[in-house]
């Protein structure tokens, strides 16, 4: 409401917010995207689009590594979800510290959209460190990337956003030609095995939607990224540490990995350290350019 006052009258003049700013009237209409204290506002969108992508290469791969090397310990495959328990602790961890190092800590997005995130974070996550028990790393990331075509769907459903005959046809030349490869690996990869496909499909199906929804949240009540993982991870954490009680998963895991936890938990936290790394250029991809642009790039990376 702003008050203007003249010489011979005064009057008042009120401004209808629009939908979004009565949604979340805290937003600002231009905010800074920081990721690891890189202020990518800086810079303009082909620079921005670069350094993510770059910053998603190089911490995946090294990810990518140091999972398959949990999993090469002797014994460890049974134990997937509580590599991802770990990792979600870690990941709220890391995600606390960065946002206490931010100006402004108040939470923007609702909660309950962070309870359908989080649970669609456990899924894809879990699902995806549960299959690598069956697959082999390389086959498992192939296929992953045959998550275009989800994800577009999900965009459509989602958000309401509408593609043209190029984006459906790159997609889907993309996604066949990974679904190739993906069948050629099969027929080499002694860990190919139809539990860990169907494991993994799950988990595409889930990081589909996520993306959309974190897409959608995260331009509509311009949160931080450090908001997004704090919140979204912890609450995440809860789900799992109560599925791993509820079926007597947990005693079991914590002794196995207390005879070696070094190797355990030393993996698993520079595990999850490149791990959140890597989310961070990768929700800033989504934050700048949109989810399909994002899992376009990275599939891209991989290919």
């Amino acid at each position: 409401m702003d008050l203007k006052f003249n010489s011979s009258r005064k009057y008042i003049s009120i401004t209808v917010p629009s939908k979004t700013q009565a949604m979340s009237p805290h937003i600002k209409s231009i905010d800074d995207i920081v990721v690891l204290g890189i202020n990518l506002s800086r810079f303009n969108k082909l620079t921005q689009f670069f350094i993510c992508v770059a910053g998603v290469f190089v911490f995946y791969l090294i990810y990518g590594y140091l999972q398959e090397l949990i999993f090469s310990v002797e014994g460890f495959k049974p134990y997937g979800w509580y590599l991802t328990l770990v990792q979600f602790a870690f990941y709220s961890i890391f995600g606390l510290i960065e946002l206490q190092l931010i100006q402004n800590k108040r939470r923007r997005i609702p909660g309950k959209t962070y309870m359908i995130i989080a649970f669609l974070t456990v899924g894809t996550m879990g699902l995806s460190n549960t299959s690598l028990g069956y697959l082999n790393y390389p086959t498992q990331v192939i296929f992953k990337c045959c998550k275009l075509i989800p994800v577009m769907l999900g965009g459509v459903f989602i958000q309401g956003k509408r593609y043209n005959v190029a984006d459906v046809s790159a997609a889907l030349c993309m996604s066949l030609g990974l679904i190739w490869f993906t069948l050629a690996d099969s027929t080499v990869a002694p860990n190919f095995n139809l539990t860990g496909v169907v494991l993994i499909s799950l988990a595409l199906c889930a990081d589909a939607v996520i993306g959309n929804v974190q897409e959608k949240a995260m331009k509509l009540h311009n949160a931080s990224n450090s908001e997004m993982v704090l919140y979204s991870y912890s609450i995440g954490f809860v789900y799992i540490l109560l599925g791993l009680t509820c079926t007597s998963g947990l005693g079991p895991a914590v002794t196995f990995c207390s005879k070696d936890p070094i190797r355990t938990y030393g993996y698993a936290f520079l595990f999850s350290l490149t791990g959140y790394f890597g989310i961070s250029f990768v929700l800033a991809l989504i934050k700048i350019f949109g989810a399909l642009l994002a899992v376009t790039g990275m599939c891209g990376l991989v290919s």
